[in-house]
């Protein structure tokens, strides 16, 4: 049987652009080396059916994981700006994040010019809020639930991208008790919100 859509997803899917791959090298289960700061925290939020959830901008069909930038409010907790970023861009209800490690930005476009870390974290989604446009951004995303392996795919990062899929897999079988092979289905989450079961 093969993955399932509706033909609405078949056309979102059919407009996604993929960033470049930057080529920030990957240091699973590391921590950020002192000294070095975290700039940003981006997250594999599982379903309890092993998907996560990927945002894709209708405006210019990039996808991406829940996540951005550390801001004051956030003390300094990559996982509390990841569950801050969740709630903003896509109304996300998450678990407590759990740690995968991190993406060394030698060139620091989100530092001023100066090296910093890219945390990566996985968590569980216990379901989303209305949809909603991100405050930050007045972006408003589609919200889909897609297995791990086709999140990777979608977002385009490559080998860096399938180790981090892997790291974060795992961690959501062991911890969270995700099954280990994802339901395939592709879905978009209401825009009225729901609970994940």
């Amino acid at each position: 049987m093969g993955i399932e859509y509706s033909p609405e997803i078949s056309e979102l899917l059919g407009r996604v652009r993929r960033r470049p791959n930057a080529g920030w090298p990957w240091h699973a289960g590391i921590v950020v080396p002192e000294g070095l700061p975290v700039k940003q925290s981006w997250g594999w939020l599982f379903a309890p059916d092993g998907r996560v959830l990927t945002l894709v901008n209708p405006r210019d069909g990039i996808v991406s994981l829940p996540g951005g930038s550390l801001e004051t409010e956030d003390a300094g907790d990559p996982g509390a700006a990841l569950a801050r970023e969740a709630g903003e861009e896509a109304q996300a209800r998450i678990g407590p994040p759990l740690y995968l490690g991190y993406l060394y930005d030698r060139v620091g476009s989100a530092n001023g010019g100066h090296e910093c870390a890219r945390v990566r974290m996985a968590a569980a989604l216990h379901g989303a809020g209305p949809s909603a446009p991100d405050p930050a951004s007045g972006r408003h995303y589609r919200r889909l639930l897609v297995a791990p392996g086709l999140a990777v795919e979608l977002l385009g990062w490559g080998t860096t991208g399938l180790y981090q899929a892997r790291a974060a897999v795992a961690a959501a079988v062991a911890v969270l008790g995700v099954p280990a092979s994802a339901n395939e289905t592709i879905e978009e989450l209401p825009l009225e919100g729901c609970w994940l079961r």
